[in-house]
């Protein structure tokens, strides 16, 4: 993440802006009479959560204009705390109900009438609903779902749960019983829901009219591979070293098995493209047979996580596994471009022989001004660099001395390495302006 103070105020007031625009159009116009504290609070978290609802569809729709203030991992970071709070405010209004006025506890019976009973089955229906898209969310990974199935599943309960919510609230009435409120409420859910069809449906559409080429597929050190794309009847991607792409191989630009992946490659060559992918799992675990010549649908470049071009006194990168992908693309970008200013690596990862892109790196400390610094966790015999977990004291005796505050600071890697390497390198009089991240935690 990349932004300033004032960048982050602004957003963050735009959210809550919208977040709390039900209340507003609820207190315009003529109002009805209170009915209690307890209840219009139910009320207003009712309110307050199904409008974090709509706000969830745009956090995941890729607008390249918020992705440069915040990066795609705080993003979504802050679209699954969102997506809790959400949860527990439309949750707590019906249970808040139920408490302040037994009546309320007719809503779950559906057999006292054909209204009654479907309301009854949308309350229950959307209250399963979330219960399983939060828990899905939370334990996709013990309870087994593929991320392609839980993708989808995600985006249709989301949906059926912002268009029962709507149906709800126009069908009470109490709040929103003036037309021209009912029509900002629709506008604002078919909004949301619009964002879902775009993200869906024409991105896809809009991959298929710049498609690629599957054109080489290479073995990586640790288990990784580099599949390399061509653009068929285009010019090819322009970005920036460092950034990511949604990535489809196959046929079908609408096929569910979409990912983002860091591009590796070098931002002077737009017409080869390569993405590093290590097996990880699911789909990943069969990315080395992927067949050269299949189509392939790029959508992109996505991400703030770049090396400015303005640090001139040059900049340390600090990289733990597969965060090593989007530094790999920093690095041959600045080597193709003659780049002079001085960099340090330092690369954190199991064993030497299983570090991605070793023999490449130590190749580009003849083409750039750099100081690479490995760090494998187990070191083979005879290795007298350092090694082992990393830790304060480690990457504090690897970092440049601390007067240099005007080095820029690129760190990607697993949550432990960033839980490190951030902190660490704050505590040491760097601004937070001079430090880019990126997590490879965000699926």
């Amino acid at each position: 993440m990349r932004n300033s103070g004032r960048e982050t105020a602004a957003w963050l007031g735009i959210y809550i802006v919208i977040v709390v625009a039900p209340l507003a159009i609820a207190a315009a116009g003529d109002v009805p009479p209170g009915r209690g504290l307890w209840l219009e609070f139910a009320v207003a978290l009712g309110f307050v959560g199904l409008a974090m609802m709509w706000l969830q569809f745009a956090l995941t729709a890729r607008f390249k204009w918020i992705a440069p203030t915040f990066g795609l991992d705080t993003l979504m970071q802050f679209h699954r705390q969102a997506g809790l709070v959400a949860f527990a405010f439309i949750l707590a209004h019906p249970l808040i109900l139920f408490l302040v006025d037994t009546q309320y506890l007719d809503y779950l019976h559906p057999f006292l009438g054909f209204d009654e009973f479907l309301r009854a089955g949308a309350l229950w229906a959307v209250m399963g609903a979330l219960v399983i898209l939060i828990g899905s969310t939370l334990w996709r990974t013990n309870f087994g779902i593929p991320y392609e199935w839980w993708r989808t599943a995600h985006a249709v309960l989301a949906f059926f749960i912002i268009f029962v919510g709507l149906v709800h609230v126009l069908r009470v009435g109490f709040y929103v019983d003036d037309l021209w409120k009912q029509a900002v409420w629709a506008g604002l859910t078919l909004g949301a829901m619009g964002l879902l069809v775009h993200t869906r449906l024409v991105r896809p559409w809009l991959m298929a009219k710049r498609p690629y080429r599957v054109e080489e597929v290479t073995k990586e050190r640790g288990n990784s591979w580099t599949v390399w794309l061509v653009p068929e009847r285009h010019e090819g991607l322009r970005f920036q070293p460092g950034q990511f792409c949604w990535l489809t191989l196959g046929h079908n630009p609408y096929s569910l098995e979409q990912h983002p992946f860091s591009i590796s490659s070098s931002a002077e060559n737009p017409g080869m493209i390569g993405f590093t992918i290590k097996e990880l799992g699911d789909y990943t675990n069969t990315i080395g047979e992927t067949p050269t010549g299949i189509p392939a649908f790029v959508d992109g470049p996505y991400g703030a996580f770049t090396l400015d071009a303005n640090a001139a006194d040059g900049a340390v990168f600090i990289a733990g596994g597969v965060g090593i992908t989007p530094i790999m693309s920093m690095l041959r970008t600045c080597a193709d471009r003659g780049d002079t200013r001085p960099f340090t690596l330092i690369y954190a990862a199991g064993a030497l022989e299983t570090m991605a892109f070793r023999d490449e790196l130590e190749a580009l400390r003849g083409r750039l001004n750099l100081e690479l610094i490995l760090v494998p966790f187990t070191p083979p015999e005879g290795w007298d660099g350092p090694s082992g977990m990393l830790d304060a004291e480690t990457l504090e005796r690897l970092l440049p001395p601390d007067e240099h505050k005007t080095l820029r600071y690129l760190v990607c890697g697993p949550p432990g390495l960033m839980d490190l390497a951030e902190p660490h390198i704050r505590s040491r009089g760097v601004p937070a302006r001079h430090i880019n991240a990126e997590r490879f935690d965000i699926a």
